[in-house]
Formats: C-alpha cells, structure tokens, sequence
C-alpha cells in the first residue's frame, strides 16, 4: 500500500508540474546529495509532450516481476529509483551496469552525465549539459517519463485489454499498442482466452496518432495484422534487425478516406538502442533486442497489432459477457442467411453499410434477387476472431472462414466483416473478403 500512494504522489505531481513542495525538503540533504535528489524529482516531475488520457486511479495496478533484474529498462529505472531514495552509489552502479551492457543507450549516458555534475553544480534539470538541443532533451525526457511511470504503473495482470475477445484457434498470440503509454503489450491465447506474456517500450509517430493520411508522421488507430516479413538483409540501417509491415490503410481505413502506406513494425539502427517515444514516421519501433523476441510470436498474416492511443482495460467477467454478446450476434446472422427469410437476414446489415462497390440499397436488392432463386443454404463458419475496434465507434472487427452451400452455388472464402452496436444491436457496416 506503501508503494502504491508514492506512486499516485509521483504521478501526479509528474501530471501537475513542479511545485515548490518537493524540493523544500531536498535542501536539507547534504549538498551533493541534495543536487542528486533535486535531478531525480525534477526528472519525475516532468509532463509527458502529450499526456495519457488514462490516469492510475482508473486502473488497478499488479505487482512488478515481468522485467528481469538485470533489463536495460529495469536497471535504468531502478537507478532513477535509487537517486529519490538516496541511494547514491547503488544509482551509478546501475547506470554503469546498464551502459556496458547497452553503450548506445542515449538516456542512460544523459543520466549518468547529469549524475558526475552533481558533485560540481546545482542540476537544475534533466540533461544540463550545455550544448544539448532541446528538442534532443524534450526527446529523452519523455522517454524517462513513460519508462517511470511504466514501473509505477505496470501491467494489470487482473485486466485485458477490451480488444481481445476472440482469437482463432490458430492465432496463438496478438499484440496490444498503446501510443500514450509507449508500450506494446503480448497476450497468449491461452483456449480462447488472452493471458498477458510480456510488455515492451515502444517509439511511434512523432506528430502523434490517428493517421490520416500519406506523410503526417502519425501511427494509425485500428485493428490490423502482420502481412509480411521484411528480412534485414532487404532493409535499410533505419530498420535495425527486421521489419513486419501491417494491412494499413485496413477496411475501415479506406471507407474512411485515410491512405498512405508502409506502416511496419521494426527495429532501430545499430548505434542506437531506443528512440524516443514519438520519433517515427508513423510505424511502430521496438528496440533490436525486443523486436527479436517478439518476433518469435508472429505468425503472418495471423497476428493481430491492434493499436490504441489509450488501452481500454476490462476484468474478464465484462469480457466474457462482451464476448458472448457479439458471438450472439454473429451466430443470429448465420441462422438468419440459412433460412432464407431475406428481409430477417438483411436486418442484420446497418442502413449505412457498404462493401466498397455497393451501399445498403444495392447489396439488400442484389440479395433479394439472388434468394429468390434458393431453396436451400448451408452457412458453416469456422477459425473465427473478434477484436473490438479502438477508439470512439462501438465496433468489432470479425474474421472466419466461410463454407457456403445452396442448391444452385457452392463456394468458401475468408470474410472479413466489421460490425457497429446500434443501441442493444449489432450490425453490420462492411463485409468483404479477407
């Protein structure tokens, strides 16, 4: 309980500003440590470029155990620790430990720099070395912030995220973007539920999220999945160790007007061990060492990276009762198609729905045509996913593999539908191929 109120303390103050409260007491410390404590309040105290909609009173937290001791990020923020703590001579330890294990990681050389001037002068700020541009600063200064507040507020390991409410059988994992908190969260599909593996620093589009068109330097929000495997030896030094590019612009994407293209999930260039938390053009960027480790997780053309500016957590009573509502639904709509009562079928598709070629009024007409000549439908779907859509529409996107069966055409495909909730309703507003 301890632990948890300096959390919501240092968060708060860090959402707030400076205030003249947390250094009063620093001045009481002996002089040099004193200046040290001062860098590391002033290092907590520093307000994210954009900050998290999701405040820590909104989430449970869990206890902290999925980093080893000896992680880059571990060590790094556990000498910021050290410094609030007063323990001095365990925080450079630490940050020596960390820079000869990762000599390129740029924060920890603004760290342990600040950390050797203490003992001169007065450090009024992260990285007072002269010479330094700000932006630069701004840059690693954010990247401190979400790496602290990752450790005072780690992973809910009691909550999911409301995205994942079906996996495929085959789908053995999926990923879990969050732009705010710079993190990339794996779920295991554990028979059909999401188990939490692992999370990870993330760096995205350095004008934000919500892409929305070619060249805005913003990452996409949506459900989309890994469609290919860009080996290194294909890549540029940009891309450090691989990259997986995503179905961006995805379905919905386009029926929204957005374009552009080349949105992947990749590494960083060699003399570099992390870039900032908004640095991309738009892709997702993992240091060298995860995107290694998550690699060994995909499955192309299988995983899903659904990506959110502010992950959404539910328990997993919320989530079953979710979950069985949509499947509800889905299993209404393939009733109905068998029955061939068209218009009981057709009240399944929103009044704004499209394919892309056809609005509702030409799709509902075509189906009125084609039923009139049935006299019997088998609809069978198998390998079926469900992922809520991130973001202000109420939506799911459904994948399966379809065995249609009549007495005048038979045939199977991979469908993809995406379905809106229309007060206690869903319906559907795109189908198509997958």
């Amino acid at each position: 309980m301890a632990n948890s109120a300096r959390a919501h303390r240092l968060l708060s103050a860090i959402q707030r500003g400076p205030s003249a409260g947390w250094v009063g007491p620093l001045n009481l410390l002996r002089q040099h440590r004193g200046k040290l404590l001062l860098l590391c309040a002033t290092l907590l105290l520093l307000p994210l470029s954009e900050p998290p909609a999701t405040a820590m009173s909104q989430r449970p937290s869990s206890a902290m155990g999925s980093l080893p001791a000896n992680s880059p990020e571990a060590l790094l923020v556990q000498s910021l620790v050290d410094i609030q703590n007063n323990r001095l001579d365990s925080a450079l330890k630490r940050i020596d430990a960390l820079l000869e294990i990762k000599p390129h990681f740029r924060l920890a050389h603004l760290i342990k720099g600040d950390l050797l001037m203490a003992h001169a002068r007065p450090i009024a700020t992260l990285g007072n070395a002269a010479g330094v541009e700000p932006a630069r600063l701004s840059d690693l200064r954010d990247e401190a912030r979400v790496r602290l507040q990752q450790h005072f507020d780690p992973t809910p390991l009691d909550l999911v995220p409301e995205y994942l409410l079906q996996f495929e059988p085959d789908q053995r994992y999926a990923l879990v973007a969050d732009t705010n908190k710079a993190r990339l969260y794996l779920y295991k599909n554990d028979n059909g539920e999401p188990r939490y593996v692992q999370d990870f620093y993330l760096s995205s589009g350095l004008k934000g999220s919500e892409k929305r068109k070619e060249g805005d330097q913003r990452t996409p929000i949506g459900v989309y999945f890994v469609v290919d495997n860009l080996p290194k030896a294909k890549l540029g030094a940009l891309y450090g160790d691989g990259a997986f590019p995503i179905n961006y612009p995805n379905e919905w994407d386009k029926r929204l007007g957005k374009n552009g293209h080349g949105i992947w999930l990749h590494g960083v260039p060699k003399d570099t061990y992390s870039r900032p938390p908004r640095a991309s053009n738009g892709c997702v960027v993992l240091t060298n060492e995860d995107l290694l480790q998550v690699e060994k997780f995909l499955q192309i053309g299988r995983t899903p990276l659904i990506i959110s500016n502010d992950i959404a957590w539910i328990d997993r009573k919320a989530w079953s009762s979710q979950r069985q509502s949509i499947l509800r639904n889905i299993e209404a709509w393939r009733k109905d198609w068998e029955s061939i009562n068209t218009e009981r079928y057709l009240n399944h598709y929103a009044r704004q729905f499209s394919n892309g070629a056809q609005d509702f009024g030409n799709w509902s007409a075509q189906k009125r045509a084609v039923n009139a000549g049935k006299t019997m439908v088998q609809v069978k779907l198998s390998n079926l996913s469900v992922f809520r859509y991130p973001g202000k529409d109420n939506m799911v996107v459904v994948t399966f593999d379809q065995d249609y069966r009549s007495n005048n055409l038979n045939n199977q495909m991979r469908k993809r539908q995406y379905w809106m909730q229309e007060g206690d309703r869903w319906k559907i507003v795109y189908e198509g191929a997958a």
